[in-house]
């Protein structure tokens, strides 16, 4: 096997990286990770302040809040998400199709990878911030 890979060339990543990617909406999940969610957990970030309501967590009571207002309160803090991904690509009979001396399946081995590679790409970037 020579030293080139088959599927992401050095010329497709040149021309990934010309590409710009914008989410449409705030994505709702429940696992820790890298990008902000609607939902309110434990976390580094704060969110806002709740009252407090019997049964909630006394780790998050805020007792300096309680010391100088009399007034009883729960610290929210933003929850942050994990996307995870599965690449999945049709190895059937069909995709032996050739067309310009190119098969289905190679074609959607290089779309594959060109998402992957920007998947990585955007999860490097938001490490950075």
């Amino acid at each position: 096997m020579n030293g080139t890979p088959k599927y992401l060339s050095p010329r497709m990543v040149t021309r990934l990286s010309n590409l710009s990617l914008l989410a449409r909406s705030v994505v709702e999940g429940y696992t820790a990770g890298l990008h902000k969610s609607p939902f309110h957990g434990v976390s580094v970030e704060f969110a806002e302040y709740r009252q407090y309501v019997p049964g909630d967590d006394l780790r998050h009571f805020d007792w300096k809040v309680f010391a100088k207002t009399d007034r009883s309160y729960i610290r929210l803090f933003e929850e942050e998400t994990n996307l995870t991904a599965h690449l999945v690509v049709d190895a059937s009979r069909s995709m032996a199709y050739s067309s310009n001396g190119m098969t289905k399946f190679d074609y959607a081995c290089h779309i594959a990878a060109a998402l992957a590679y920007a998947g990585a790409w955007l999860v490097l970037r938001a490490e950075r911030r």
